[in-house]
């Protein structure tokens, strides 16, 4: 018997986690859940103002990990590994859901300010309503996907965050070099936020148009949270992501630009200006920002079209779960403390109650084809976005992009079934806003996931936890938007001069409206998805080129310093000491992510609840402090960064 039941532990060959199966420990305890659910609650208020500002949120999944390691084990003296696992869980799903809110929600308070006769007015209920039901369906999505995503593609999707938080955890409870190596990178990471962004020193991100190329502009994210994901990913995704932004931003935005110079007079929808007046942003913007969204489309379907035999097994398995058609080996390695997880039983029957919950809901006109809708493209981009946080993070993915493409296609479909008018664009964004949330969490449960898999968490416990960590900041959320909406309003307007401009939400709005009016760009989104096809077509991925092509050039330039980094460690690196090198690379980059992290969550939150700091932030977004220096101390900060993280490879005694 003994000899049966060792058989069905991990072998020697697999991936062994940093907690064994077949150890114990304090893991969802009433301390870690009560400091993960306040958690949640602040990431998710602080986040909710910072989207809202600047179109685009901070992970909260390793700044809860380290509070969590101050407060249980530096006050309390107490707390494990699990424990420290089950509060960034928690904590990280209030910034998740803050991101799916605010990309939508604003949308209904723009109609109602912006369109006469348009008057449906959003509740407090509507909001938690849709919170909770597209948490919950991206939550119960994501379930059947972990054995492939989160276990089978190991090696193979880093999860950046997820990984990063993990050594942080590993680090805290191990100490020695470990420790001192991802503190040390903690530690410079926060101090370069305090003096970009705490204090405005030098701008976030230089760039500048190519007065010789126009239509060109280069610049870079001068961030370390960047920086350390591109190490992390390593050379071959951050060149992929760096191909997508230059294809997009160096050719084809030039070719527009010098197009329209013969064409000067001329308005090519949806631009509302000449081209030759445009800015690089203006173009990104108008055109190839609709690239973007037809190639992280069709990136997005041949990850789901390639993923779908492992999906049809994990629901096979589910099956067997349900009708006890498992073998002997299956069942006596479930029961191993790793492999439990939610049944698949639990899995249909949430989701089905979900789907009829969303259909009988009657503030959101949703309805039967909307609740179909609803199942669809959850599932379709939950397993895109999954996949996307694996290789890039939570903070680059398109989740903007996916919504807009949800929308796009949701706006033809209830077009082509006589649902139009203020209602259909009610009934649109509705579905938009549950996917988006679906999509939000589905990602950051993918990173917790992982997170708990490196660590050898219990993924059941993680799974319940996400539910529970829903559930306080979906209550929270509505309260937020409204004050926020009051405080500032989301439209500039003579009333309100200095508004929360909810980026995505104005985008999503104008997109809904140009579908329904008939005139939205379907051209660029149909040569998005060529492009895309075009990238796997020539054998490789589509899905890194795609978001690349999508997001700004600034933000592929930093990923792909620190994957060059990555690159040249492996290549100058005797055999011997390379593989400590390149971990040493990923703890320090690792620290990096969690003080660029934890410092901007601080900052959102003082921005959220101080009047006389929001307003010295807001008077330095456009110049910083050193003025025209900025931008030369900026980059020069950042080289400095980045040959620390090298210098941190090339410490000869590795612990």
């Amino acid at each position: 018997m003994d000899n049966q039941k060792n058989s069905n532990l991990p072998s020697k060959n697999e991936f062994q986690p940093y907690i064994k199966p077949t150890q114990s420990m304090a893991e969802v305890t009433l301390q870690a859940v009560v400091l993960g659910v306040i958690l949640s609650v602040v990431f998710g208020v602080a986040n909710a103002y910072l989207g809202l500002k600047v179109g685009m949120t901070v992970s909260a999944s390793i700044p809860a990990a380290v509070i969590s390691m101050a407060i249980l084990r530096g006050v309390m003296k107490r707390g494990t590994v699990l424990e420290n696992n089950i509060v960034q869980t928690l904590g990280s799903t209030g910034e998740s859901l803050a991101a799916g809110v605010i990309f939508t929600i604003p949308a209904f308070f723009i109609w109602n300010q912006t369109i006469p006769g348009f008057s449906h007015e959003i509740s407090n209920a509507d909001i938690i309503f849709l919170s909770l039901l597209g948490g919950a369906l991206g939550i119960l999505f994501m379930i059947p996907l972990r054995k492939y995503l989160v276990q089978r593609e190991h090696g193979k999707l880093r999860f950046p965050e997820g990984t990063a938080c993990a050594e942080i955890i590993k680090a805290g409870d191990e100490g020695g070099g470990k420790a001192k190596t991802v503190f040390a990178g903690l530690g410079l990471s926060a101090l370069y936020k305090i003096l970009m962004g705490g204090f405005r020193l030098w701008p976030e991100v230089p760039n500048t148009d190519l007065k010789f190329f126009k239509g060109a502009n280069i610049g870079i994210d001068a961030t370390p949270a960047l920086l350390g994901v591109g190490y992390i990913i390593g050379p071959r995704i951050s060149a992929l992501m760096l191909g997508g932004a230059v294809l997009g931003y160096l050719g084809i935005a030039p070719l527009i630009a010098y197009i329209g110079t013969y064409i000067p007079h001329t308005l090519i929808p949806p631009g509302d200006m000449p081209i030759p007046e445009m800015s690089p942003g203006d173009i990104r913007n108008f055109y190839i920002k609709y690239l973007g969204v037809g190639a992280v489309a069709l990136g997005g379907f041949v990850s789901l079209v390639k993923s779908l035999p492992v999906i049809f097994h994990s629901f096979a398995v589910g099956a067997k779960q349900i009708l006890g058609q498992r073998t002997a080996a299956e069942i006596a390695r479930s029961r191993l403390r790793t492999e439990r997880e939610l049944p698949m039983k639990t899995v249909i029957i949430g989701s089905l109650l979900v789907i009829f919950l969303i259909w009988i809901y009657p503030g959101t006109e949703l309805h039967l084809i909307g609740a179909a809708l609803v199942v669809i493209f959850g599932f379709f981009f939950v397993v895109v976005a999954a996949r996307i946080v694996g290789i890039v993070g939570s903070s680059s993915s398109p989740v903007s992009g996916m919504t807009i493409a949800t929308l796009l296609v949701t706006s033809v479909i209830l077009l082509a079934f006589g649902v139009s008018g203020f209602r259909g664009m009610v009934t649109v964004m509705s579905i938009g806003t549950v996917v988006c949330i679906a999509v939000c969490l589905s990602g950051d449960i993918a990173q917790d996931l992982k997170t708990g898999y490196l660590l050898g968490a219990t993924p059941r416990q993680q799974q319940i936890m996400e539910f529970v960590g829903l559930l306080f900041p979906a209550l929270a959320m509505g309260f937020t938007v409204f004050l926020l909406s009051s405080a500032f309003g989301f439209v500039k307007d003579a009333t309100h001069p200095s508004p929360l401009l909810a980026p995505q939400a104005n985008v999503m709005s104008v997109i809904v409206q140009g579908v329904m009016t008939g005139n939205l760009p379907w051209v660029p989104i149909i040569v998005g998805c060529m492009l895309a096809a075009a990238i796997e077509l020539v054998g490789i991925s589509s899905l890194p080129f795609a978001i690349g092509l999508y997001l700004p050039l600034n933000l592929s330039t930093p990923i792909m310093t620190g994957g060059l980094i990555a690159l040249i460690v492996r290549k100058i690196s005797r055999e011997d000491v390379a593989k400590k090198r390149e971990e040493r690379g990923i703890l320090f980059g690792s620290g990096l992510v969690a003080g660029d992290a934890l410092l901007g969550v601080m900052i959102a939150f003082i921005i959220a609840f101080s009047s006389s700091y929001r307003a010295f932030y807001e008077a330095h977004e456009e110049l910083s402090l050193t003025v025209a220096y900025g931008p030369w101390i900026s980059l020069i900060a950042f080289v400095g960064m980045s040959y620390m993280l090298y210098r941190s490879t090339r410490i000869k005694r590795v612990s």
